[in-house]
């Protein structure tokens, strides 16, 4: 089976305090990139973040401990690490969440759905579900710029742009 760069699930479930507490103890296994799924009007912009991580492993200068951390922070748009995770990550009372992991085996995926105890949802459902009032406050985004592009450009616009700012 080909490995793919990025393997997603949109996931619908409550509960995350075991695997919140996991990642803080840095025992989680397989590690993945946990983000707030209310966030992400559609794929491409994740995959922009995806681009970004892999550039920033490859020149060896991660800003945070781990690739799927990285994935997290460079989703965000912003230069402050823990905002971004807090922001673009899951906290205790997600109900909708986007798991991604680099380079993931098809062992790799069961594992992370075995991780995960919710109700798997399709990628085509990101634009339905995401909260576009919280994503537009999040990344400043104005209704004229929404006039002349899709919340997704908007979003892949300000990820691309972050270090040049």
């Amino acid at each position: 089976m080909r490995k793919s760069a990025l393997e997603m699930l949109g996931i619908e479930w409550s509960g995350l305090r075991e695997l919140l507490d996991l990642m803080q103890a840095g025992t989680l296994e397989p590690e993945v990139a946990f983000l707030n799924a209310s966030l992400i009007p559609d794929v491409f912009p994740v995959l922009a973040a995806a681009h970004k991580t892999l550039l920033a492993k490859s020149r060896e200068s991660l800003t945070t401990r781990t690739l799927h951390s990285e994935l997290v922070y460079n989703y965000s748009g912003s230069k402050h690490i823990t905002e971004s995770l807090k922001r673009c990550g899951i906290f205790e009372s997600s109900t909708y969440i986007l798991v991604a992991r680099f380079g993931a085996s098809l062992d790799e995926m069961k594992a992370v759905e075995k991780l995960v105890n919710g109700e798997e949802i399709d990628l085509e459902e990101l634009p339905g579900r995401a909260n576009q009032a919280q994503i537009q406050k999040h990344y400043k985004i104005s209704g004229p710029e929404l006039g002349i592009s899709s919340l997704a450009d908007a979003i892949t616009c300000r990820i691309a742009a972050r270090d040049a700012l």
